[in-house]
């Protein structure tokens, strides 16, 4: 089970950077904080492999929907949208 994530500062993400790492890859992400503010997270590499996986594509995940044998009927305006200024 993972640990609540720390907060580090970025002077002291920088003096102790295998230290930051290590508590990625055990406790699991970590924030740094730029003046005070949250600016980046680190994560393991596995965490970041799972989180960006993509399952199937676009054309799958369309035929997969469930609306084709809904019945939805969508109506569209009949304007021709906003003219543009140049």
């Amino acid at each position: 089970m993972l640990k609540s994530a720390r907060k580090w500062a970025v002077a002291e993400a920088k003096a102790q950077l295998s230290a930051l790492i290590d508590h990625a890859l055990a406790e699991g992400p970590q924030t740094i904080t730029r003046s005070g503010r949250e600016a980046v997270i680190v994560v393991s590499a596995e965490e970041w492999e799972r989180k960006t996986k993509r399952n199937g594509n676009l054309a799958e995940f369309f035929a997969a929907s469930p609306l084709p044998g809904s019945r939805l009927r969508i109506q569209r305006p009949k304007d021709r949208g906003r003219g543009i200024k140049l």
